[in-house]
């Protein structure tokens, strides 16, 4: 799903290159519903008005991916280059350690703007195939991929059909587990094994990529647990009509983790909809 925040807005490029979009004020946003993570909805345009929160979750979704200047120089760097590149280019071209240049693009590759593909070069022979980062879309405004009311009706036509309370749970999860898992393939591409990394940096990711769609994540620990802490729901009003839905959160955290770490057993402690002031997870 696109999500112009701005109506009128400018186009990707024109933000970057202007500081992130400085001076855009305007209130009213509009939804473009496309096919980004084979959700297959039909395009259709309509008017949608912000709420602060959702505003404030717009802007840190932007801000993760671009507010570094660095990172926006490898955003467009890698525009120009349609056969995509590779954290060994980003750390020559930028003078950058191997390992920050693939944080820059891992980060950008959460929010979405960049597809990730394994690949092994031709003369490279045996060893370990190489990520390339691809612009997702050179057309793109400012993105929220989740369609969050696609999510809803998915589940709530399950739930009202099975009813029993722990089944409209088990469907919740299940329908966010499969988005995080299509979601996932986007921060490693379709080779799976090649994106296992440490458990905090593996949360890191999930953070981020739940931040580019709406819900204003960052990590902490306590107690020995990992926590992803949300501040803003994208589901709205409809989650604390039928709070179930927070299990999709939850599945969409259990199902990047799955593809880019390993099983793991998320459980949600404090939720909005609960009346708590902020969604935690713990891992």
């Amino acid at each position: 799903m696109q999500f112009g925040v701005f109506d009128g807005a400018k186009g990707l490029d024109d933000l970057l290159n202007s500081g992130c979009g400085h001076g855009v004020s305007n209130e009213r946003g509009i939804l473009h519903y496309g096919h980004r993570y084979n959700t297959c909805v039909s395009e259709v345009s309509t008017t949608h008005v912000m709420t602060p929160k959702a505003f404030t979750a717009t802007v840190s979704a932007m801000t993760s991916a671009f507010g570094d200047p660095t990172r926006r120089a490898i955003y467009l760097y890698a525009r120009e280059h349609e056969e995509g590149v590779t954290a060994t280019q980003i750390s020559e071209k930028f003078e950058l350690h191997a390992n920050v240049a693939r944080h820059h693009l891992d980060k950008l590759a959460a929010g979405g703007y960049l597809e990730v593909t394994i690949e092994r070069a031709k003369a490279q022979g045996v060893g370990r195939p190489s990520k390339h980062y691809r612009v997702a879309s050179k057309d793109s405004e400012f993105e929220f991929s989740v369609r969050t009311d696609d999510l809803v009706l998915t589940l709530l036509g399950k739930a009202l059909a099975a009813l029993p309370p722990d089944t409209a749970h088990l469907i919740a999860e299940q329908v966010g587990r499969d988005y995080g898992k299509a979601m996932a393939t986007g921060l490693t591409g379709h080779d799976a094994a090649v994106g296992h990394r440490s458990l905090r940096s593996a949360i890191q990711a999930v953070a981020d990529a739940l931040t580019a769609h709406g819900f204003a994540a960052h990590t902490d620990s306590k107690n020995d647990k990992m926590r992803i802490v949300t501040s803003h729901c994208p589901f709205g009003d409809v989650a604390i009509e039928h709070p179930v839905i927070c299990a999709v959160e939850r599945g969409m955290v259990k199902g990047m983790l799955g593809a880019i770490y390993g099983d793991t057993d998320p459980e949600t402690i404090d939720s909005i909809p609960a009346g708590d002031t902020l969604c935690i997870t713990t891992v």
